[in-house]
């Protein structure tokens, strides 16, 4: 798949999550598109891969494309950035799960990100105050 069609499919992939789940994460985006199986994605959770990059079936060029056209999509469409901790499963000491080799806090923390829908309701309204109808 080349870039053009790839973009294509993130558009698509992306309005799906926010649909389905409210939210768009990488792991999420990176199964959506078949490079991240779920067997694998529970293997990382349950420590027995070292880190996520080692079982997304693609290369470094793709991960780095699709993760800066999702979240530039995701900007441009004023959606809340929010940092989730990624903890290990299964039983024993719950430790914080690498996503790439380097374990570079830039990379860390943009593969933990989530992009929220923007709220445009009235919960941004302050205690007492009313929509004008």
């Amino acid at each position: 798949m080349n870039r053009r069609e790839l973009h294509s499919k993130l558009s698509v992939v992306t309005s799906k999550l926010f649909l389905e789940k409210g939210h768009v994460a990488f792991v999420d985006v990176f199964m959506a598109l078949g490079y991240l199986a779920p067997k694998e994605y529970a293997n990382w959770r349950m420590k027995r891969v070292p880190y996520l990059e080692q079982v997304i079936a693609t290369n470094l060029g793709t991960i780095s494309f699709i993760m800066k056209t999702v979240k530039k999509n995701c900007r441009d469409g004023n959606c809340r950035e929010s940092w989730t901790g990624y903890k290990s499963w299964g039983k024993g000491k719950k430790e914080v799960l690498r996503f790439s080799k380097s374990g570079e806090d830039f990379i860390e923390r943009t593969y933990a990100t989530h992009f929220l829908k923007p709220d445009n309701n009235s919960r941004e309204l302050k205690k007492g105050q009313f929509e004008n109808s």
